[in-house]
C-alpha cells in the first residue's frame, strides 16, 4: 500500500498537470516541474535508503518514510502558487523516496536471486496500479471536485500502511557501524538537480545559448563527476558504483534508465494531448491512459516466470521492441485521431513495459550477493527515478519548442492556459507538435533493445543462488 501510494501520487497528477497550468496561469515549461521536481526529490533522497536500512533497520525507515510522505501531501493540498506547489512536491519527494527502494529490498533479501523474476512480478504489482487507477481517479477527482484532493486521497491510504507496516513488518536491527556518505551527498543531489534545470531551461530560453542553460548543465555534469570520483575513493560510497564492475547489472541499470525516461516522459506528455490537443474533460483523459496499466498487468506475471526460467535476455529485447512499436504508433497522432487505435497501441506499450521493466530489473540482481542487495536496490531506483526526471524535462522542452514553433510563442501560451480556443488549423499543429515529441519517447525504447540483447540467456541455477548465500555468510 506504501508502494501505491508513491506511484499513484505521479501518476494521478499527470492527469491535473493542464487543470494546474490553468489555475497557477503557467505554461508546459513551467508546470512540468510538478513532477520533475517530485522525481528528482525521490531520485536525490533513494542513495539514503541504502546507509538508512544498515543504521536504523528496514521497518523503521519504511515507517518513517510513510508519515513525512503523508506530511509532505498534506502541505501540497494547501499551496497557493505553483512554486509553492513545486516546493511542496519536492518535500513530499523527500519524504516518500525510500519507500519504494526500502519495500523492493525487504522482498528481494527474502527472496533469493533464484524467485527474483517472480517477486518482482509482485513488486511490480503497485507499477501497474498505479498507471491504471492514478490517471482515472486524479480525472474523476479534478472534474469534480478541486485538485487539492489528489493529495489528500494519500491521508487514508497513508494511515492504514503506517498501520500495516507497524503491525506486521518483521523489525531488522540496525548497525551503528556505517557511515553517511555527506561528500558524495553534496555532489549528487545538486549536480542532478542542476543537469535536470538546465534541460528545462532550453525550454524557457529557446536554445542552449543561455547563461544560466550553461551554468547549470556545466555545474552540474562537474558535480556528479566529482561525486562520480569520490564514490569510487569512499570506504563506504552513497551509491556503491563498483557494483557496476558486474557486467549484468550495468547493462540491465541501462535498461531501467530508458525505461524510466520513456515511462515517466510518455506518461507525461500523453494526458497533455488529450486535454490540450482534443479538448478531453480530466476524467477522460485519464480513462484513456488506462489500457497501458492494463496490457502490462496481462502479461507481467507471466513475463516474472519466463525471466526465471529463460533468462532475462529475450523477454527484456521483445518487451522494449513491443514498447517502441506501441509509442511508434502515437508518432502520427493528429487532431481526430481514432481513440480505439489510440487505446489499443496503449496496451501494445503496456505489454511492452510489462516484459521490459521486469526483466531487467530482475535481471540487475541475478549476480549480487544476499549484502549487496540493498546497496543494489538503492543504485537502480536512483537510475529510474532519473531517467523519469530527465525524461519529463526533455519532452517538456521539445513539446514546448515544438508548439512554439508551429502556432506562435503568444498563441501557444494562451491555449495551453485555456485562454484562448485554438483554430482547427492550429490543433492539427499542436498534434504534429505532440506527435514529433512522441519521436523522442519511440527512440528511446528503440535504444533501449540494444543492452537488452546482452543480458545473459540462461536462467539462474538454484546452485548458483545457494553458493552466493553460504558466501555471504561466510
Amino acid at each position: 500500500m506504501g508502494s501505491i501510494m508513491a506511484i499513484l501520487d505521479t501518476t494521478i497528477v499527470a492527469v491535473a498537470l493542464h487543470r494546474l497550468s490553468i489555475d497557477f496561469h503557467s505554461t508546459v515549461s513551467t508546470i512540468q516541474w510538478v513532477t520533475t521536481g517530485y522525481l528528482l526529490s525521490l531520485a536525490i533522497v533513494i542513495p539514503l535508503s541504502g546507509w538508512a536500512i544498515h543504521r536504523i533497520g528496514a521497518k523503521r525507515v519504511y515507517v518513517i518514510s510513510l508519515a513525512l510522505f503523508l506530511v509532505g501531501s498534506i502541505l501540497c493540498a494547501g499551496a497557493w502558487s505553483a512554486t509553492s506547489l513545486i516546493v511542496f512536491r519536492i518535500l513530499q519527494g523527500l519524504g516518500g523516496g525510500m519507500i519504494m527502494p526500502v519495500g523492493q529490498s525487504i522482498m528481494a533479501r527474502t527472496a533469493g536471486p533464484q524467485r527474483m523474476g517472480r517477486v518482482m512480478a509482485i513488486v511490480g504489482v503497485p507499477q501497474l496500479l498505479g498507471p491504471i487507477l492514478g490517471p482515472v481517479l486524479g480525472g474523476l477527482i479534478v472534474s469534480n471536485t478541486s485538485w487539492r484532493w489528489i493529495f489528500l486521497v494519500n491521508v487514508p491510504i497513508g494511515l492504514v500502511a503506517l498501520w500495516l507496516s507497524r503491525s506486521f513488518l518483521a523489525a531488522s536491527p540496525g548497525d551503528g557501524g556505517h557511515r553517511f556518505d555527506l561528500f558524495g551527498f553534496a555532489f549528487l543531489a545538486p549536480g542532478l538537480a542542476l543537469v535536470v534545470y538546465g534541460l528545462s531551461e532550453v525550454g524557457v530560453v529557446g536554445s542552449f545559448h543561455g547563461r544560466a542553460v550553461w551554468f547549470s548543465l556545466v555545474g552540474g555534469l562537474m558535480l556528479c563527476v566529482l561525486f562520480v570520483l569520490r564514490s569510487l575513493a569512499a570506504t563506504e560510497p552513497l551509491v556503491d558504483l563498483r557494483l557496476f564492475k558486474d557486467r549484468t547489472f550495468s547493462l540491465a541499470t541501462i535498461g531501467i534508465f530508458l525505461t524510466g525516461a520513456t515511462l515517466y516522459g510518455t506518461m507525461f506528455l500523453l494526458p497533455l494531448y488529450y486535454q490540450i490537443d482534443r479538448g478531453d474533460a480530466a476524467w477522460k483523459a485519464g480513462l484513456m491512459m488506462a489500457p497501458q496499466g492494463i496490457g502490462a498487468a496481462l502479461v507481467m506475471r507471466f513475463a516474472g516466470t519466463l525471466a526465471d526460467r529463460h533468462g532475462p535476455r529475450y523477454v527484456a529485447a521483445s518487451g522494449m521492441a513491443l514498447l517502441a512499436l506501441g509509442t511508434y504508433f502515437y508518432t502520427h497522432v493528429g487532431a481526430s485521431t481514432s481513440f480505439v487505435f489510440l487505446g489499443a497501441a496503449l496496451v501494445v506499450r503496456g505489454c511492452g513495459l510489462g516484459f521490459g521493466l521486469m526483466s531487467v530489473v530482475a535481471a540487475s540482481y541475478r549476480n549480487l550477493t544476499h549484502a549487496q542487495v540493498p546497496k543494489a536496490t538503492s543504485a537502480t531506483n536512483i537510475v529510474r527515478q532519473v531517467g523519469g526526471s530527465l525524461g519529463v524535462a526533455v519532452f517538456a522542452v521539445v513539446l514546448d519548442t515544438q508548439i512554439t514553433q508551429r502556432v506562435g510563442a503568444g498563441a501557444g501560451a494562451q491555449i495551453q492556459n485555456g485562454l484562448a480556443r485554438a483554430t482547427p488549423t492550429q490543433l492539427q499543429q499542436i498534434a504534429r507538435a505532440f506527435g514529433h515529441s512522441f519521436w523522442w519517447s519511440c527512440g528511446v525504447c528503440a535504444l533501449g533493445v540494444v543492452p537488452a540483447l546482452f543480458l545473459p540467456r540462461t536462467p539462474i541455477r538454484p546452485a548458483q543462488s545457494l553458493a552466493e548465500e553460504i558466501l555471504s555468510v561466510e
